[in-house]
């Protein structure tokens, strides 16, 4: 796929070169603006004021500021002898004072001078101005008293030469206004690369890349059913990202995978299968990936006030020799055994990682209350898959049974899990194996699967790509996340 065919990036180039652009076009329009040499006015205060015997008195402030990016001098000015001319029609200037601004004292100097030179002159309606030197963004203001008209700024002229430059009028500013701490370009080009981050976020947040690799087709899944939640919930979530693939999920138990069909050749769809644990050793002709380790729980009915039982009292609970809780400092309740079928992986997890290899006592019960003989020690029923098992111990007074971890602790009401040795299920004894109800989730494949097959891609997927996330949520540990990767390679 090219790589501009994807939406996405299109969007990305575009947002991050209007975020290229953007300042570019400021600062060249900001030059443009600003460039060479120029003497810019404008009026400050334009307003009447109250003076006994005076016709109209009125106030003017006028500020005269070098705008351009370069330096004026008195050479500059086209008229030596007076560079600006400053006109108030049908008014008469009476006085006028000089406010130089920061670093602009010198101005006085010119405007001011001694007596026997020319500087700042005034009659009538007009004051002349002799050429001043003014570097960039320095300014001086006059403060005009007139009298015999009335207030229009309007009607204030200035007028004068620049060498290679201009005289021309900026913004009117009030003398209570705050000059603007931003331009209007500025406060645009700002607001243009806002959008341009908010664009590229949303694409990071919300957008969801299509994975590298999709393939089409279908792909059958069997095997673990304490897994199938896990992987069906990958599966929903590739066959949205890869459009034309279709992942079926038939879990049955892990022990009870038809090995034949996972090495058959010619199986349509192809297979692939999920163990809890590795595959039998008389299966010896399947590729094997670890994918992530998967905990699990022992989970009892709330009755049961114990929270944590060491490895030798689940034994002995298992091979029956206790049969009422009050052996083991719980409530006086007869334990009953809630068991998965000989189908199951986690109950051969169970045999093998808590009951030292030894087996489950014998099925003594069909409704997991009662034993079907009087002379049967202990309650003791099998069930098909994990959501029976929960379901039966939330139920059933005084009942014990096994789960994959996350199915356990996310179920409503009614029972609760148990520590083992005093260890909790967590990230880092998952990964340590210091919890010892665990196992590594296996995938088989006849063969090494071809690189462009769904197989392949499906397993990427779920092992090193998005799927990664998905189980990380489901509560195990990716063998490629730091924390697994140990454990799964020894």
């Amino acid at each position: 796929m090219n790589w501009l065919d994807d939406p996405q990036n299109v969007i990305a180039i575009i947002t991050a070169l209007l975020g290229l652009i953007a300042p570019t076009v400021g600062a060249v329009y900001q030059l443009r603006t600003r460039r060479g040499k120029s003497i810019g006015h404008r009026v400050q205060m334009d307003t009447g004021i109250d003076q006994p015997g005076v016709a109209s008195p009125t106030l003017v402030l006028l500020r005269i500021e070098n705008d351009g990016t370069s330096s004026i001098r008195r050479t500059d000015y086209t008229n030596r002898d007076h560079g600006l001319q400053v006109v108030f029609t049908g008014r008469v200037v009476r006085d006028v004072t000089v406010i130089p601004g920061p670093g602009a004292e010198h101005v006085l100097s010119y405007l001011v001078p001694p007596d026997d030179q020319n500087g700042l002159e005034h009659d009538g309606d007009t004051i002349r101005l002799p050429g001043v030197p003014l570097n960039p963004d320095q300014h001086f203001k006059l403060l005009v008293w007139l009298s015999d008209g009335p207030v229009d700024s309007k009607k204030i002229r200035v007028s004068g030469g620049i060498q290679d430059g201009r005289v021309a009028p900026t913004r009117s500013i009030t003398i209570d206004e705050k000059p603007p701490l931003f331009s209007r370009f500025a406060v645009g080009t700002t607001a243009l690369l806002a959008v341009s981050l908010l664009l590229l976020s949303g694409i990071i947040v919300f957008w969801r890349p299509v994975p590298i690799g999709c393939a089409r087709g279908k792909l059958q899944v069997v095997g673990s059913t304490a897994f199938a939640p896990t992987v069906r919930k990958i599966a929903q979530r590739y066959m949205a990202d890869c459009s034309g693939s279709e992942i079926i999920l038939n879990a049955g138990g892990s022990n009870k995978v038809d090995w034949d069909a996972v090495r058959a050749t010619q199986t349509s769809p192809p297979i692939l299968a999920l163990s809890d644990g590795p595959n039998p050793a008389s299966v010896t002709d399947v590729k094997a990936d670890r994918v992530a380790i998967v905990a699990f729980s022992l989970v009892v009915n709330n009755s049961v006030t114990l929270t944590d039982l060491t490895i030798d009292q689940i034994r002995r609970i298992y091979r029956a020799e206790v049969t009422n809780w009050k052996e083991l400092g719980g409530p006086g309740i007869p334990i009953r055994l809630v068991s998965r079928d000989a189908d199951s992986g986690t109950r051969e997890l169970l045999r093998q990682r808590i009951l030292g290899g030894l087996g489950e006592p014998s099925f003594t019960s069909r409704d997991c209350e009662n034993t079907n003989s009087a002379q049967d020690k202990i309650v003791r029923c099998e069930l098909g898959d994990t959501d029976q098992v929960l379901r039966t111990v939330a139920r059933v007074e005084g009942a014990i049974g096994y789960s994959e971890l996350r199915a356990a602790t996310t179920y409503k009401g009614g029972l609760h899990t148990l520590k083992i040795d005093g260890q909790p299920p967590s990230v880092q004894t998952i990964g340590a194996d210091t919890y010892r109800f665990t196992e590594i989730e296996y995938a088989y494949t006849n063969g090494k699967a071809a690189p462009d097959s769904l197989t392949s891609s499906f397993l990427n997927y779920m092992i090193r790509g998005h799927g990664q996330d998905l189980l990380e949520s489901f509560g195990h540990v990716p063998c490629y996340a730091p924390e697994g990767m140990k454990r799964c390679q020894s």
